[in-house]
């Protein structure tokens, strides 16, 4: 069984059709990596996976079971989480708050106004876990908004693998970066990922590269490749399509 399954998916916006038939099949604990020129559908691919757009036509299949009707609430409790492309935090809560919420769902938390959330001992202890995991325990009281970019990059990497969803979408999570930043969050994905299935959209080809067991090449709304890294970087229509053009 596939953990991630789009079979033939297609998405119009009115008359325009900006999916074309993507067809793909991303294994369990796979890291999978699409890349692609600007305007190829990545982020929409990402909209259409989680939710958040519906597909025109086509289906999605998340652990065999198809997911392409239900909406994103649905989606991530049965197992798949999304990070965007802008962070998405919450700005003015802490560092440790922002982690707690993430953790509550999945952990059957929910409103009671006889159990606050300071007298949770297992959910408290769970989050300063994940401080430490993202090497944030030093800003646990900081408000997430004052964060630096790369920090908070790093807490919404944080927030996305909170909820034990074992197929994880991050969207662009190194750009902005610099290169001291960037191997600090590829280090980060690697290891807050380990043993989930990865799919991820990234501009920067050392990451990609780096990280990736799989890359599909999506151009015009269209899968032009899908192989090892190798094999795509040998690819002669990607090279003429996105590689060569980011070489030169």
């Amino acid at each position: 069984m596939t953990a991630l399954s789009l079979r033939d998916v297609r998405k119009n916006f009115g008359a325009t059709e900006i999916i074309r038939g993507v067809t793909l099949d991303i294994a369990p604990g796979e890291r999978h990596c699409i890349i692609g020129p600007n305007g190829a559908g990545k982020t929409t691919c990402f909209n259409l996976i989680s939710g958040r757009f519906p597909i025109t036509s086509g289906e999605i299949l998340l652990n065999g079971e198809r997911i392409d009707t239900m909406p994103p609430h649905k989606i991530n409790r049965m197992g798949l989480s999304r990070s965007f492309q802008i962070t998405s935090i919450f700005q003015r809560m802490s560092v440790f708050e922002n982690l707690r919420c993430a953790l509550l769902w999945s952990r059957s938390y929910r409103y009671s106004f006889w159990s606050p959330l300071w007298r949770q001992k297992a959910l408290n202890e769970a989050a300063e876990v994940l401080l430490e995991d993202l090497n944030l325990t030093a800003r646990r009281d900081i408000l997430a908004g004052l964060l630096s970019y790369a920090e908070q990059r790093a807490l919404e990497i944080g927030m996305t693998i909170a909820g034990g969803a074992s197929v994880v979408l991050l969207d662009e999570p190194t750009a902005g970066m610099s290169n001291t930043e960037t191997d600090y969050a590829m280090a980060l994905i690697r290891r807050v990922t380990h043993g989930k299935t990865l799919l991820m959209v990234e501009h920067d080809m050392k990451v990609v590269f780096d990280l990736a067991d799989t890359i599909t090449v999506l151009v015009y709304g269209q899968v032009i490749a899908s192989g090892s890294p190798v094999d795509v970087r040998a690819n002669r229509a990607v090279q003429e399509a996105y590689l060569g053009a980011l070489e030169e």
